[in-house]
This record gives C-alpha cells, structure tokens and sequence, in this order.
C-alpha cells in the first residue's frame, strides 16, 4: 500500500505498469558477495568517494565547497589514477555550472553524479528544480551545513530541507558506513524511477570523520547494480525534445506524475534497502529505522548523525526503566507517512529533535509526522537543536527529556537557548532604532561575557 497522509485518496495506483517484473527481480537476488572487502579506517569523505567510484559514473561534476570538498577531491585522485575508466571528470566555475553540466550529461544517457553544500545547494536551485522536473537520474551528495546569513559553515540541515518541495528524493545517513551504502542505493533507486537523488550527509560530523567502513567494491557493485539503461537520452540520430514548454493543458498533469513517482519511490526503497542488505550482508536505507520502539511510551525522531547520541541517550534511560526509543527517518522525500504512525501509534508521546526549522512556523519534520498522525491526538512537542554547528550534548537532551515525559514541555522549544542573550537583543532593538545588525551585536555580547567571565 502506498504511503500517504491519513485520509488523502490517490487517483492513480502507483503499483501498475512493470513494478510486479521489478519486485521478482529484487526477490530473485541470492544472497552473498564475492570477496567481501574488510573494514577501513577512513574519512566518511573518501568512503563516499570510493564507493561513488565503485558505481562506474561516467561523468563527474566538480566544484568546491566545504565541507564536500574531499569527496570531488577523492574522486580527481581515483579519476586521475586510472581508477575509473569510461569517466570524464569535469572541472566547472560554479555550482550552477556543476548541475547544468550533470543535467546535459545525465541527458544523453551518462551516468551523473556531483556533490555540494549550503550556499552551493542555493546557487544551484534553478537547475536542481530543472533536473527533476525533466525526470534525470542524477545522483547528488548534499553535505549538510548551515545557510548564511550570517556566514556559517558548519553542520545543521537548513540547506537539503530548503530544497525539501524541489522533487528530488533525499535520503539521509546516520554514519560514515551508511552514507557509502547509501550512494550505491542511490543510483540504483534514481536509474529505476528516472529521478534524481539527494544523498544527505551531515558535513564535518561524518564528512571529516575518521571510522571504520566497509566500503563496496566495484566488482561486489557490479554485481548488484545493473548497467545504466535511460528511460530517455538524447541521441543524434534519433532526435526527441526533452524539456519542452508546456503550457496549462497538461503541466498539472505533469506535477501529478512527479507525485505519482515520489510515491512509487516508497515502494521501491525498502526493496532496495532489502536487496542491499541480501547482496553486501549489512543493513542501510530503507524508509524509517526504529530503534527499541516495540514498547516505547516516549519515542524521539530526528534525522542523521544525531540519531547516535539520540540511542545513547536512549539505552542509558532504558537501563533506568524508562520506556523509551528512537526513530530514524532514512527517505525524508518521499516522506513515509504510513511507516511513521506505524511506528508511533502506540506511543504515549513523541518528538523530533531537528536541525533545521520554518522560520514563523517551527519544525519541519514535526509537522510532516504530525500530518501521519492526523486523528490521534497524541501529546507531541519539537526541539530545535544543532543549529550552526552546536553540540547536541546527551546532558541537553536528557534535560529535555525530563520534561517531555511528564508532558511539561512547550510545544516548541530551543535546545540549549540563550534566553539572556536573546532578551538584550530584543530589548535593544526596542530602545533605539538604529540597534545595528543583529549577528554582530549578539557575538559582541558573547564576547563581552565571555571577558567579564574570565
């Protein structure tokens, strides 16, 4: 059953044309790999890198920005080496350029794949918007940081949530060894829908990390990713139009099939997810991961690397005797509404705890799994934390959880909020009308606080 929100109906059946022929070849698969590779201490950058490699793209679009820098980095070295063959690794002057390029190569039939960040991700929406509405399946490492201004380069998910309405699928990694899992996922998942994918990382946190990976290696994804075969490509001697005007006959029915296959996506990634697991003997992917949630009265969401601390957290407080569990989401687009209320249903209460939030609204995230939960009314709050880079601490958390279990929470909150720093602001700007910009003033009071301290 396709997963959608409580009570909207679908028009069209996502399962019809050649999803059953799909489904018997994801059965089909038998499990084991050939000579499976032994883990690696690695930057979570390189692993990316080599596993992108692994999957034979054959063009490469390049443009710095951190903190995705190393991965195009990785991939020059291993182009440059003669690594991969068939490869042509294309040195752009923007971001824009970089999806421009992927959606000209991935439009003649090149497997394509580039990465960004932040300010990159922004500079590139007008292309990001075009690849997906002409259907290409590209595969984009997005390397999660803040978006200016003021100027941030650090970690939170501001700039893939941006782009959340843009039709590309996003998945998300919670670690290093996901994130190379997730890449290959990726290009099979986009080749067999037609659509790009977003594979979200959280940048420094996993990019600049050193772990133990296992990496894939490219005759294990051979083996289990099937040579690239486009639903359209532009050839010479065939010539078609693609990207052509339309006008208002026909372009609703056009978005309605970009839904159509966004919901197509929840069936497919889970099979996905599952093949994967079969093939490489580890799990990754998939639609949401559950953690001691069977019997949990209180169940915490979030997305990426956080869901780490998030289990710790957990494990220390079910040692205590609280019932309590995590919830990853791994597919933030599309969003699996029916797999989330599955698993939260049975709670007493919920909350995400987010890197990212609407301005004049609150969560994101939140407000998706509110809508999966239309007509339970079940106590549910949302914390934004990690903005900027600050440290989600598990003594932060469990702060916060200790008023969340006796329902003694605001529905919104800021974790670890300088409430004194926020009220002086606030009332200097309602002392004088040329209070100054705000970043400035509030880093200048930081600073003097921090000298008054010492």
């Amino acid at each position: 059953m396709s997963e959608h929100p409580p009570g909207e109906e679908l028009s069209l059946d996502p399962q019809q044309s050649s999803d059953e022929a799909d489904r018997s070849e994801f059965e089909s698969e038998a499990p084991g790999t050939p000579s499976s590779p032994q883990p690696e201490q690695l930057e979570g950058s390189i692993a990316v890198a080599r596993a992108v490699a692994a999957c034979r793209p054959q063009v490469i679009c390049a443009y710095p920005i951190s903190p995705q820098t190393h991965i195009v980095e990785g991939l020059s070295a291993i182009v440059k080496k003669g690594e991969l063959e068939g490869c042509e690794y294309v040195n752009v002057e923007s971001e824009f350029a970089a999806m421009s390029v992927a959606i000209g190569s991935s439009a003649t039939g090149a497997r394509t794949y580039t990465a960004t960040a932040s300010q990159g991700l922004l500079y590139m929406v007008e292309a990001v918007y075009n690849a997906s509405g002409l259907g290409l399946p590209i595969v984009m490492t997005v390397a999660n940081r803040a978006i200016g201004a003021p100027i941030n380069i650090w970690n939170d998910h501001s700039d893939s949530m941006s782009q959340r309405d843009s039709g590309w699928l996003q998945l998300f990694a919670e670690s290093n060894q996901e994130a190379a899992d997730l890449h290959v996922q990726a290009f099979r998942i986009a080749e067999e829908l037609s659509l790009p994918v977003m594979v979200c990382m959280d940048g420094f946190v996993l990019t600049h990390a050193m772990e133990e990976v296992v990496v894939p290696t490219t005759e294990q994804v051979d083996g289990w990713l099937p040579p690239y075969e486009p639903r359209q490509s532009l050839d010479v001697n065939d010539p078609v139009s693609i990207g052509a005007m339309v006008g208002p006959e026909a372009f609703t029915e056009v978005k309605f099939l970009a839904h159509h296959k966004q919901l197509q996506a929840l069936e497919l990634i889970p099979q996905v997810a599952e093949s994967y697991a079969q093939h490489f003997g580890r799990e990754a992917g998939g639609l949401v991961r559950p953690y001691k949630c069977e019997d949990a009265e209180t169940i915490v969401i979030a997305l990426g690397s956080v869901l780490g601390t998030i289990k710790d957290v957990v494990d220390t407080r079910r040692a205590q005797g609280e019932k309590i569990g995590a919830l990853g989401i791994s597919s933030f687009r599309p969003f699996p509404f029916e797999a989330i209320r599955e698993v939260l249903q049975h709670a007493k209460r919920w909350l995400t705890v987010e890197k990212a939030f609407s301005v004049g609204l609150g969560g994101i995230v939140s407000s998706e799994c509110r809508r999966a939960m239309r007509g339970l009314e079940v106590p549910n709050y949302t914390v934004i934390a990690g903005l900027g880079g600050r440290p989600i601490t598990q003594a932060s958390l469990n702060r916060m959880l200790d008023e969340a279990v006796v329902d003694d929470l605001e529905d919104l909150n800021f974790l670890d909020l300088d409430i004194e720093l926020v009220t002086k602001e606030i009332q200097r700007e309602a002392a004088t009308r040329r209070s100054g910009p705000i970043a400035e003033n509030l880093i200048r009071d930081v600073g003097v606080a921090r000298a008054t301290a010492h």
